[in-house]
């Protein structure tokens, strides 16, 4: 039995290494995929808006739905989370502080409340457009 050194395709006679890859590009979601991150998006509210701010950039290229559904909560929760900090930062203030840290609490409540309705709507496959929403990202 004799052992012979194995050469690459291509190595040696003349023809170019042809490999087979994958694409740079991502794939698109399935229409499944895409109502699934949509309302994800919707339901990470009760966290403020790093889901939403994730999944927006991560998968706005991938599926339609979801690349309107993840902006629509994004605008809706970026506002209310930076007010939401602030407010935090303000019931450390000795006295009036716990005015402020109930105003956080409606806050997450309304947050919270807001991203279930609308994540609800998304899982049926019904776009939702928030009452109150700024629109900063476009």
């Amino acid at each position: 039995m004799v052992n012979e050194a194995r050469q690459p395709s291509g190595a040696g006679d003349g023809q170019p290494d042809r490999f087979e890859g994958s694409s740079d590009a991502p794939l698109p979601l399935t229409p499944t995929e895409d109502r699934q991150w949509a309302t994800i998006a919707h339901f990470g509210a009760i966290l403020g808006c790093v889901p939403s701010a994730i999944i927006y950039y991560v998968y706005r290229s991938r599926g339609p739905f979801t690349a309107q559904e993840s902006k629509e909560a994004l605008n809706f929760t970026f506002p209310l989370t930076v007010i939401a900090v602030v407010l935090n930062l303000l019931s450390l203030i000795p006295v009036v502080g716990w005015v402020f840290a109930v105003l956080v609490v409606a806050i997450w409540i309304f947050l919270t409340v807001s991203g279930v309705k609308a994540g609800i709507n998304a899982n049926k496959s019904r776009p939702y457009r928030y009452p109150l929403n700024l629109r900063l990202f476009k």
